[in-house]
């Protein structure tokens, strides 16, 4: 299994649902997460997906959505870093 770690700062205050049910759309993309830390706006996004999964085809398939829907029309904060991480425990 793997992860993508996206700090924000701050997190967009959109509704965000739509980047994750884009990102579902992905053939092995297991679950996602938004997190806010509400005293300062900043948050993480939490994604986790299948081995063979290729990351960039999520990043795509939410890149896609976002021009279908207009998001990119107005300046929108971008994540201050993205890491990908191999899951190796899980509970």
């Amino acid at each position: 299994m793997i992860a993508r770690i996206a700090v924000w700062e701050p997190m967009p205050d959109d509704d965000r649902q739509w980047v994750i049910d884009a990102a579902k759309t992905v053939p092995g993309v297991l679950d996602a997460y938004h997190l806010l830390d509400p005293a300062t706006g900043n948050g993480l996004s939490i994604a986790f997906f299948e081995d063979e999964t290729d990351p960039a085809a999520v990043k795509a398939a939410i890149a896609q959505r976002a021009e279908a829907i207009g998001w990119n029309n107005v300046p929108r904060p971008a994540p201050k870093s993205e890491t990908i991480y191999r899951v190796i425990r899980k509970g």
